[in-house]
């Protein structure tokens, strides 16, 4: 939907101060003040954020608040009992070391891409466009064991689509650690036509004296046995080159945050290149160069080294958009298996 051009779309938004979305439904207090500036979410308790019919799109949502891979965020479109949607807030933002939001350098990391923005003090911010025909549900549930305030705004208009509009995915995985020798699985079950756009990731090293970005990523186009897209390297697929940095002569990591890919944040020890437990933060999107696939899709990332197959942690979102019906995803892990230590 084009910014430029005048048309009969609808905006909404809902908030903590406007929660059915309704037009002029926001705070009645008056200038300079907070009525509802949040929703607290008990433990074990879902909270409906959207609830609205179509047609419309959404078109950005923002969250902040001291809440992290506990708080699963899930998106329904056209009544489908399950949802297409569900991961962590942190992880959705690429932001999964949650309890550890600070750098290297202690400040905190900023991405800075074209759909995804995460701002200093948590500041998650989505731009990625929504569009669905009959109803969209959005839902937060807390899985931890202490109550947490959510502050958020979601906003987007109401209009015909085009009926070839595909329905925005996106899918939690991680292995903790890698099995050694196997590659890791970004995505796959996905049934019907569409493309995928992207992919964040967390990685955790576990052992040192190599590197840890040999990894090919490989995507599967429908019920091909071999991929159609291959990448030589983990940095590679990332947009960066010889690990991230000049190891010849520089040896050390360097940060970068673009609009379609980065290496946005390092947490441990800097100095020790290709030595010592860190962890990184990384994204792609495929927004100038969708993969388009016609009856299903599926993607691997190695875990390897110069000296062979690794076993470090890795935790991913996978983003597509596709027909609908589409198919269950996996099951979330417990909650205390999701922290990225």
């Amino acid at each position: 939907m084009s910014y430029y051009l005048i048309s009969d779309n609808k905006t909404f938004a809902f908030s903590a101060e406007n929660p059915t979305g309704e037009r002029a439904g926001g705070s009645r207090g008056g200038d300079c003040t907070k009525l509802r500036p949040n929703i607290p979410i008990q433990p074990g308790e879902t909270i409906t954020l959207v609830d609205t019919d179509g047609p419309g799109t959404i078109q950005s949502m923002w969250f902040t608040g001291y809440v992290g891979h506990s708080f699963i965020l899930r998106i329904y479109w056209d009544h489908q009992p399950h949802p297409s949607v569900e991961a962590p807030i942190s992880a959705f933002f690429g932001s999964a070391y949650d309890e550890n939001f600070q750098d290297r350098e202690g400040r905190y990391p900023v991405l800075n891409s074209s759909m995804i923005l995460v701002a200093p003090g948590r500041g998650f911010n989505c731009y990625w466009q929504m569009p669905f025909h009959r109803h969209c549900r959005i839902t937060m549930e807390n899985r931890g064991s202490e109550t947490h305030e959510l502050y958020y705004i979601i906003t987007g208009c109401k209009g015909e689509l085009p009926e070839n509009t595909g329905y925005f995915h996106a899918a939690y995985r991680q292995e903790h650690p890698v099995q050694k020798g196997r590659s890791y699985t970004i995505l796959d079950g996905v049934q019907g036509k569409g493309q995928f756009v992207g992919v964040t990731l967390a990685t955790g090293m576990n052992g040192n004296n190599t590197c840890w970005v040999e990894g090919e990523a490989r995507m599967y186009l429908d019920d091909d046995q071999y991929p159609s897209i291959h990448y030589t390297g983990t940095e590679d697929y990332f947009g960066g080159s010889y690990g991230f940095g000049n190891d010849i002569h520089i040896r050390k990591y360097q940060t970068f945050s673009g609009l379609y890919s980065g290496m946005y944040a390092i947490m441990g020890d800097n100095e020790a290149f290709y030595n010592g437990q860190q962890r990184f933060l990384l994204y792609r999107f495929h927004i100038a160069d969708p993969i388009h696939f016609e009856k299903n899709f599926r993607m691997t990332l190695d875990n390897l080294g110069w000296t062979g197959p690794r076993y470090d942690d890795y935790t991913s979102v996978a983003y597509w958009y596709q027909t609908l019906p589409s198919a269950p995803l996996k099951p979330l892990p417990n909650d205390s298996d999701m922290i990225m230590k």
